[in-house]
């Protein structure tokens, strides 16, 4: 009983001691001046972004599609008017006018 105790007490202050060995205090003052560091910047590359072109567009009849008057009326002045200068040359190739 005699070793079981001396051994408590032998382990007991080796671990005290091995404790108070590594006790110590720690002061440390930092002042934050960063140093220049330079390194050459990689080069990057940014592929340009792909060529889409649109449908281009099937346009059948007028812009106006549903003024149908509009049209009817447009041919009929364009009739007129290409009838009469239809008249007009013929009468002028004939020579019927005081000239």
């Amino acid at each position: 009983m005699k070793k079981t105790i001396l051994g408590v007490v032998l382990g007991a202050t080796a671990l005290i001691a091995s404790t108070a060995a590594s006790a110590h205090v720690d002061v440390d003052v930092g002042i934050g001046v960063p140093g220049v560091i330079y390194a050459p910047a990689e080069p990057v590359y940014v592929a340009p972004p792909p060529v889409a072109y649109a449908p281009v567009p099937y346009v059948t009849g007028y812009p106006d599609d549903e003024d149908w008057r509009a049209r009817k009326w447009r041919e009929h002045e364009w009739r007129k008017h290409e009838y009469r200068e239809h008249q007009w040359r013929e009468w002028h190739d004939r020579g019927d006018h005081d000239d």
